[in-house]
Formats: C-alpha cells, structure tokens, sequence
C-alpha cells in the first residue's frame, strides 16, 4: 500500500467515533462539589434561624 494512502485511511479512520463503546454508560451526573456544599449551607442555614413565635388566633367581637 502506498503510503499516502495508507495516511488517509488512517486518518479517515480516526475522525470517526467509535461505534462500539459509548460513552461512560454506567456514570450518572452529579452536581459539582460548589453546587452541593451551597445547598448544604443554605440548609444549614435554615435551620440555624430563628423560627418566629406562633401568635394564637384572636376573634375580636368588637364592633
């Protein structure tokens, strides 16, 4: 085989992807490191505040 042609295929051979191995089949995504150490604060941080006072309710008559 001429070696030009022999560069071609090669070439042609390597642009293409590979029918057989798709990628990363067994991996979910996840949410990066930042995202969920902010979440984490956030819920943190709803638990550190202060709830406010339930006020009972009234029933004014007064007219």
């Amino acid at each position: 085989m001429h070696s030009d042609t022999h560069l071609l295929l090669h070439r042609l051979r390597i642009a293409e992807p590979p029918l057989h191995a798709p990628e990363f089949p067994f991996v979910t995504p996840r949410p990066g490191l930042r995202t969920r150490l902010g979440w984490a604060l956030v819920e943190l941080g709803l638990r550190i505040l202060p709830r406010p006072p339930v006020r009972p309710l009234t029933t004014s008559t007064a007219a």
